[in-house]
C-alpha cells in the first residue's frame, strides 16, 4: 500500500510558515509520543534553523512510559528542549512557560541589553496533522481559541494568539512532507491517524499493526481481545480471533475483516489496548550506527 498523502493545502501552509518564520523566536513542534521520529517533520528542521526549538511529546499517555523517557533523552542529546505532555488533560503544560523562557534566554537577554522590556516571545506551533496542536493551544491558553477535531486538516489558516505578557503563539495548519523517506514512516503515520483514512486499505494496515503488537506487545493485545492461545499467530489469525471476540460477522457468519480491522486500529489509536510505542530509541540508534 502506498502511504503518501500531501493534499494541496499543505503546500500553501508550508509557504505561509516560510513567510512568517522571520517573526519567530521559538519553534514549538508537537510530535506524537508513539512515533516521535516518524511524526517529526524534517521540513521543520530546515524552516526552523537558527531558531530556538522546543519539542513536545504529545499523547504521552498513549505511549510506553519507558520509551517516553528514552525519547526525551534522545532529543536532549541533539540540542532540543523537550517536554512530555498530554494536551487533552493538561498534564505537563505548567512546565512549558519556564521551558520557553529557558529556550529563549539569549533572546530575552539581548532585549534587556537593548532596553527592550516586556516584549513577548513569539512562538510558532507546528506539527503534522492530528498531532493535537489545536487541543494543546486551547488547553495551554485556557480557552477555545483554535479549532479542534479528531481528524487531520482541521486548522486551515494561521492565527496569532496572545497568551500573556511573555508569550504569543502562531497556530498553523498541520503539514506532512511531500515524500516520506521510507514506507515505514508512512505506515506509522497512517496507524496513528495522521492521514485520511479514506485513502487507506484498513485491513492491510491492521495486519501490519497486529504483526507489530504480536512481536512487542503480545500481552496487552491478547488481554484486550481475550485471546488465550500461546503460540505465535499470523495477522490474519489475530483478525479472525477479533472477529470471534467482537462478533464481527457478515451474513452467514462470514468474518467481517474490514470491521475487525477498523476496530483494532481504533482501539490502538485511543489507547484501549494499552500504552504502546511504535518506534523505539534503541531501533533508531541501531539505524544511525549502520
Amino acid at each position: 500500500m502506498n502511504y503518501q498523502w500531501y493534499p494541496g493545502h499543505m503546500t500553501k501552509a508550508k509557504r505561509m510558515m516560510q513567510e512568517n518564520i522571520s517573526l519567530i523566536d521559538l519553534v514549538i513542534e508537537l510530535v506524537d509520543a508513539r512515533v516521535p521520529l516518524s511524526s517529526k517533520n524534517p521540513d521543520i528542521d530546515e524552516l526552523g534553523k537558527n531558531k530556538s526549538r522546543l519539542i513536545l511529546l504529545n499523547k504521552s499517555d498513549l505511549a510506553d512510559p519507558e520509551e517516553n523517557k528514552r525519547w526525551i533523552a534522545y532529543f536532549k542529546e541533539r540540542g532540543f528542549h523537550v517536554l512530555e505532555i498530554n494536551a487533552k488533560t493538561g498534564q505537563g503544560l505548567r512546565a512549558i512557560q519556564p521551558k520557553v523562557q529557558e529556550a529563549c534566554k539569549e533572546k530575552i537577554e539581548r532585549d534587556r541589553k537593548r532596553g527592550i522590556k516586556n516584549r513577548p516571545v513569539r512562538a510558532i506551533v507546528v506539527g503534522i496533522p492530528n498531532v493535537g496542536k489545536s487541543t494543546f493551544i486551547n488547553s495551554f491558553a485556557g480557552k477555545a481559541c483554535a479549532k479542534t477535531g479528531n481528524k487531520p486538516g482541521v486548522t486551515k489558516g494561521k492565527q496569532w494568539i496572545r497568551l500573556n505578557r511573555e508569550l504569543e503563539l502562531l497556530d498553523t495548519p498541520g503539514i506532512l512532507w511531500p515524500k516520506f523517506e521510507s514506507e515505514e514512516v508512512g505506515k506509522k503515520l497512517a496507524m496513528i491517524g495522521s492521514m485520511n483514512d479514506e485513502i487507506l486499505q484498513m485491513t492491510e494496515l491492521a495486519s501490519e499493526l497486529s504483526a507489530y503488537l504480536m512481536a512487542y506487545y503480545r500481552k496487552p493485545l491478547f488481554a484486550r481481545y481475550q485471546i488465550s492461545k500461546e503460540e505465535k499467530l499470523t495477522p490474519m489469525q489475530i483478525l479472525d480471533l477479533i472477529c470471534e471476540n467482537r462478533k464481527c460477522y457478515k451474513k452467514g457468519q462470514e468474518p467481517d475483516y474490514e470491521k475487525a480491522a477498523a476496530l483494532l486500529v481504533d482501539d490502538f489509536r485511543n489507547g484501549r489496548i494499552g500504552r504502546i510505542t511504535l518506534e523505539t530509541c534503541e531501533q533508531q540508534q541501531e539505524e544511525e550506527q549502520k
